[in-house]
């Protein structure tokens, strides 16, 4: 069985990961190390696996642990299986962009108790995460941004972007577009550097990333 990964850390939080499923999913977990507050990203599956990631994150701080916010970056089910177990399981309460938190709702009987749009934030003590829009991949897809303290911001984008390019769009040159146009305007256009932390495989960088931009929109993938 894995571990997870210690993917940052610096005097006020952490960052674990664990890889679930047969798709790979990444879930994060941040960890508060001042308050012990916790902000998990896509129960995408595995309760136990999740479950370990949550007591392997005592050891980052002094205080009791809590897990107050799931945050869901999408509506797609290989990101939702094990919403409704933890949040049970927890008491953490549920978020997710505007346009996907019913389907989200619905499909895993949870009660959404924020449903987000573009420039809100989302706090648990001294954690604040933006939240930003990005159309395309799904309606309502959202990735945060964890900025406070780091030099080089962390983007949790889900599926909106990866190492060498956007996520799928099946095909559809509108979708493609406001995808790219999203990914291009919100967080390139915001940020100069970045750390990227997807929702499957390995991250990336901003920096990385940027000189690709006119490959993948002549490519149209």
């Amino acid at each position: 069985m894995g571990t997870s990964t210690l993917v940052a850390e610096t005097a006020q939080f952490t960052v674990r990961t664990i890889s679930v499923s047969e798709m790979h999913n990444n879930v994060y977990l941040i960890t508060s190390r001042g308050t012990g507050r916790q902000v998990l990203i896509d129960a995408a599956d595995d309760v136990e696996a999740i479950g370990r990631l949550r007591r392997e994150s005592a050891e980052d701080t002094q205080q009791s642990v809590q897990l107050e916010w799931i945050l869901t970056t999408h509506q797609h089910w290989d990101h939702v299986r094990a919403l409704r177990a933890v949040a049970e399981d927890s008491g953490a309460r549920i978020a997710a962009g505007a346009d996907d938190a019913d389907a989200i709702a619905e499909a895993e009987s949870v009660t959404m108790d924020r449903h987000l749009i573009h420039g809100e934030r989302i706090s648990s003590g001294d954690l604040t995460l933006d939240c930003v829009h990005l159309r395309g991949h799904t309606p309502g897809s959202i990735a945060y941004v964890l900025t406070e303290g780091l030099e080089r911001p962390l983007i949790f984008s889900g599926d909106a972007l990866f190492p060498g390019g956007v996520g799928n769009t099946w095909g559809d040159p509108e979708r493609f577009a406001q995808l790219l146009g999203d990914v291009t305007e919100r967080l390139f256009g915001v940020y100069d550097d970045a750390t990227v932390l997807p929702g499957h495989g390995a991250g990336t960088t901003l920096e990385a990333e940027r000189g690709q931009l006119p490959a993948w929109k002549a490519r149209g993938w």
